[in-house]
Formats: C-alpha cells, sequence, structure tokens
C-alpha cells in the first residue's frame, strides 16, 4: 500500500517538475530583459535537478543523486558568472 503511495506521489512530482521546466523555459525564451532570462535559467537547472533527484528516488540509483549535485553546484556557479557579467561587463577582472 504504502509502495502505490510513494510511486504515485514520485509521478505526480515529476509531472509538475515537467510543467514547471515548461513555464522557465518559456520565461528564459521570451523574457523581456537580460535578468528575466537568468531568472528563467535558475528556475530551470533547479527543477532539472529535482527531477533527476526524483528520478533517483524511483530507480533506487544512487548516480543520479549525484548528478543532481553536479547538476545544482554547475547550476550555481553559472548563475553567478551570468549575475556578475550583467552588473560588471565582464566575469573574470
Amino acid at each position: 500500500m504504502s509502495g502505490i503511495i510513494i510511486v504515485s506521489a514520485v509521478t505526480v512530482a515529476q509531472i509538475f517538475l515537467v510543467c514547471a521546466m515548461a513555464c522557465a523555459l518559456l520565461r528564459l525564451a521570451r523574457g523581456p530583459r537580460a535578468q528575466d532570462r537568468v531568472l528563467g535559467f535558475d528556475a530551470l537547472y533547479v527543477a532539472a535537478m529535482l527531477l533527476v533527484l526524483t528520478i533517483g528516488i524511483r530507480t533506487g540509483s544512487t548516480i543520479y543523486f549525484e548528478a543532481a549535485l553536479v547538476i545544482s553546484l554547475l547550476g550555481f556557479v553559472s548563475t553567478v558568472a551570468l549575475a556578475k557579467f550583467l552588473m560588471r561587463g565582464e566575469v573574470i577582472e
């Protein structure tokens, strides 16, 4: 009984995460300013990381958790680099 509840909850979470990724892609494509696009990119990588985590929960494999960690680290560094570029015009000083 509890296994069915977990599988259905993970499935619903994955559907909502795909919808969130679609909304973030829309903001990334149609953002009127560069700041909106950076925000869309930030939301996209967070949703992608969470989708990979839910796949890891569903399969029970630990490789997905490591992949989610790599996605989160690369996404954070790229968001910081983009924000610094928008503020100062250069990334490396």
